[in-house]
C-alpha cells in the first residue's frame, strides 16, 4: 500500500538542504502541489516544533512532519524527501536526519493503515539504511513496495 502513496512524484532525494525548516518546506512540496495540504500546515508544524521541540523525529534519522487534520491538512497523503548527507532537526538522540517522510491526515482515522505500514518500514534498519543511502528514486520505490 505505501508504493500507492509514495509515487515518483511524491520522492524527493536532495543534497543541497542544511537546514531542518528548509527540509520540511522541501518534503511538503508535492502535498501542497497537489492540493493535499495547505500553506496553513507547514505554520502549523513550525508552531509545533517552537512549543515541543522536534516532535516529529521518531528515530534515529527518521522524521515525520505533520499537523492536526484542521491545521490544513485536505486530503490523506505522503511525501518522502531524503537526504544523503543527513541534516541537523535538534534532535539531541536522532540526529542527522537522512529521511523525511510528511504525513498529511484529514481526520483522526483514515491514516490508521499507513501509519502501521510506515511503522513496519520504520523499524527495518535495513530497509531504512537502503531508503537512507539511494542513489535514485527507483531504489527507494523498490524498498517501499515490499510494504
Amino acid at each position: 500500500m505505501l508504493n500507492d502513496w509514495l509515487t515518483s512524484d511524491r520522492i524527493q532525494i536532495r543534497t543541497d538542504i542544511t537546514d531542518w525548516r528548509q527540509a520540511v518546506e522541501v518534503s511538503a512540496e508535492p502535498l501542497l502541489k497537489d492540493g493535499t495540504i495547505t500553506p496553513d500546515y507547514l505554520t502549523a508544524i513550525f508552531a509545533q516544533w517552537e512549543k515541543l521541540g522536534p516532535y516529529f523525529v521518531l528515530a534515529p534519522g527518521i522524521a515525520m512532519p505533520h499537523a492536526r487534520p484542521e491545521e490544513g491538512a485536505k486530503g490523506l497523503g505522503l511525501s518522502l524527501l531524503t537526504l544523503p548527507h543527513g541534516v541537523k532537526f535538534n534532535s539531541e538522540d536522532n540526529d542527522p536526519v537522512y529521511t523525511v517522510v510528511m504525513l498529511s491526515a484529514p481526520d483522526k482515522h483514515s491514516h490508521i493503515e499507513l501509519i502501521s505500514e510506515l511503522a513496519e518500514l520504520f523499524s527495518s534498519d535495513e530497509e531504512m539504511q537502503k531508503i537512507h543511502q539511494a542513489a535514485d528514486i527507483k531504489t527507494i520505490q523498490d524498498v517501499i513496495a515490499k510494504f
